[in-house]
C-alpha cells in the first residue's frame, strides 16, 4: 500500500492524473479512479470500484466492492453504496449510438444508503438519509428518510438517520430506538425534530 498525504492506495489500484482525493481516503484492490473526479476526505473505496471522470464524492463516503460510479453521479457526505449496486447514466443506451453527451445527472443526498445489488436508473435523485433496500430498482426520485424496496422500488416506510425503521404515533411522531432523536411525519414528508 502506498500512503501519500494520508491517502492509502493499494498497489493494484490505478489513480489517473487530474483527480482530487481527500485526506484519509483509502482506495483498495483493482479499483480505478479516473481523471477529473473529486473524492472527499475519509472515503473508503472498496475492491474493483470504478470512479468515472467528473464524479463528485463527498466526505466519508463508503463504497463496497464491485461498484461503478459513472459520469453524472454526485454522492454527498456520508453516503453508503452497497456491494455490486449499479448506477446507469443513459436512459436509452444503444451500442451503435454514441450518447456520451447525454449523461443524465443523479444526486445521492447526505447520509443515504443504497443496498447491495440495487439499480439506480439515472436522472433520479435519492433524498437525505433515504434507505434503498437490497436489490431495489429505483425509477423515480426518492424522498428524504424514505425506505424503498422492490422492482420497481416502492416506498414501504421511513428510516431514521441511524438506519432504524420509524413507527409514527397518532400525532405523527416517531423516535429512533438507538439515537432517541424524534421525527415528525406531516403531509407525506418526514423531518427530524430539532432538540
Amino acid at each position: 500500500m502506498s500512503n501519500t498525504a494520508n491517502i492509502t492506495i493499494h498497489p493494484s489500484a490505478i489513480v489517473d492524473e487530474g483527480c482530487k482525493i481527500g485526506e484519509g481516503t483509502k482506495v483498495w484492490h483493482f479499483s480505478h479512479i479516473m481523471p477529473d473526479c473529486v473524492i472527499g476526505k475519509n472515503c473508503n473505496i472498496g475492491q474493483n470500484v470504478v470512479v468515472s471522470p467528473g464524479v463528485v464524492l463527498g466526505n466519508n463516503v463508503k463504497i463496497q466492492n464491485n461498484v461503478s460510479i459513472y459520469t453524472g453521479v454526485i454522492c454527498e457526505d456520508d453516503v453508503f453504496l452497497g456491494p455490486s449496486m449499479v448506477f446507469t447514466n443513459v436512459v436509452n443506451p444503444r451500442s451503435a449510438i454514441n450518447r456520451r453527451g447525454q449523461y443524465a445527472k443523479t444526486t445521492v443526498k447526505k447520509g443515504a444508503t443504497i443496498g447491495a445489488n440495487s439499480t439506480i436508473v439515472c436522472g433520479h435523485d435519492i433524498g437525505e438519509f433515504a434507505f434503498i433496500g437490497a436489490g431495489a430498482v429505483v425509477t423515480k426520485h426518492i424522498k428524504p428518510y424514505a425506505l424503498v424496496v422492490g422492482n420497481p422500488a416502492k416506498q414501504i416506510g421511513w428510516m431514521s438517520e441511524y438506519g432504524h425503521r420509524l413507527s409514527f404515533d397518532k400525532n405523527g411522531i416517531a423516535e429512533c430506538p438507538e439515537s432517541k432523536e424524534k421525527y415528525k411525519l406531516e403531509n407525506g414528508e418526514v423531518h427530524k425534530i430539532k432538540a
